[in-house]
């Protein structure tokens, strides 16, 4: 592609979803597709040469979600353009910057449901056969929807390439873990393959390494519900005596346990003057939650703060990290946990400073409801 010079921004195309010219004109055949008409949320990749399928969602007035880039904030966002948005800034919402400025999270236990995905490749064969940069992140990021009840067997799968891209691929190179495409989509041609090759049903657990499970929070909560429920969630290196936790043990966690001030206000506020905070903040908690019970899923999702402090008449805790960072990590990692039947609220918290018109002590944190990430 680079040396027929049919690549497209941003360049050199390697080690990417390559760009490619006429790719704007490849997308203009999805529109057309019945499985678009039929779809009401289409999940759609942010490579650069996808920029106009998503515009075409939002402008058929569609639910628009794009993965979080390396999943490293979450699964993926809802696109929201503003009201009344003209066509102009819909194109901008479809930009990466767009997709940036206008979405908002999607959680675990959103319920969402995927009628059309739309993934990039590097090369994908007639049959339906697909090669993506070699990193897994869209098998995973399919996976991942199986296993939160996003898509089934029958959800459409499309690519957009250009027709170089279209190559003889030897099927044994694929794995189960491999998605393969219904439909791929180029500046020539629409090709249905008409592939009957299952796609894969969830999470493969022994193919995912430790290294892998650390650079994903939501993974390990997709981990920590799927051992809830008794499946086999072994990694792929990870020592068989640490197979009953996940992860190795942390030092053990102190906790604070802090009687309330019935006056306190429990209220979202903005961020405070002293900058990002390092405190995750728990709600609704179980009544007869133990604090127990949280730290042993704060220990099998990989999230242990440096402290706890316990309020479990008020319901709530709060969870004390190193660096604002680590609490941000923590925020993405523990969305939709689950203790008993209630699902916890998970939010970063601020500072409350002496002498605050609350009448809140120093040093007491309140939910941020500006990152506030709860049961959508």
């Amino acid at each position: 592609m680079e040396s027929q010079n049919l690549a497209d921004f941003p360049r050199p195309v390697h080690h990417r979803i390559p760009n490619f010219k006429g790719a704007s004109h490849a997308a203009e055949h999805f529109p057309r597709l019945q499985a678009f008409k039929m779809a009401r949320t289409i999940k759609v990749n942010p490579d650069a040469p996808q920029t106009n399928a998503r515009f075409f969602v939002l402008d058929s007035k569609k639910t628009l979600l794009v993965p979080t880039p390396r999943l490293r904030t979450g699964l993926f966002n809802k696109i929201t353009p503003p009201p009344g948005a003209t066509k102009d800034i819909l194109r901008k919402c479809a930009t990466s910057q767009g997709v940036r400025n206008y979405s908002t999270p999607v959680g675990l236990d959103s319920r969402v449901l995927v009628d059309l995905v739309v993934v990039g490749s590097v090369a994908v064969s007639e049959k339906g056969w697909r090669i993506g940069k070699g990193e897994g992140y869209a098998d995973l990021e399919y996976a991942m929807m199986v296993s939160m009840g996003a898509v089934s067997q029958g959800t459409p799968v499309v690519t957009i390439v250009h027709d170089c891209q279209v190559i003889d691929i030897p099927e044994a190179l694929l794995e189960d873990h491999d998605l393969t495409v219904d439909y791929i989509l180029t500046p020539t041609r629409v090709i249905a393959t008409g592939c009957e090759r299952p796609k894969p049903t969830g999470i493969l657990w022994c193919k995912i390494s430790c290294e892998v499970m650390g650079k994903i929070p939501i993974l390990r909560s997709l981990r920590y519900r799927e051992r809830q429920a008794g499946k086999d969630v072994s990694l792929q290196d990870e020592p068989r005596h640490l197979l009953g936790t996940g992860s190795q043990q942390p030092p053990p966690l102190s906790t604070v346990r802090r009687p309330q001030d019935p006056h306190q206000p429990e209220s979202c506020s903005g961020q405070g003057e002293d900058g990002p905070s390092n405190t995750v903040y728990i709600g609704n908690l179980p009544r007869d939650a133990r604090v127990s019970e949280l730290k042993k899923a704060l220990r099998e999702l990989g999230a242990v703060p440096q402290r706890l402090t316990w309020q479990g008449p008020k319901r709530r805790a709060f969870l004390h990290y190193k660096a604002p960072t680590s609490a941000q990590q923590a925020v993405s990692c523990l969305q939709g946990l689950r203790l008993g039947a209630a699902t916890l609220k998970v939010a970063l918290a601020r500072q409350q400073k002496a002498g605050d018109e609350t009448g809140g002590r120093a040093d007491e944190p309140y939910p941020d409801c500006h990152s506030a990430v709860s049961d959508l």
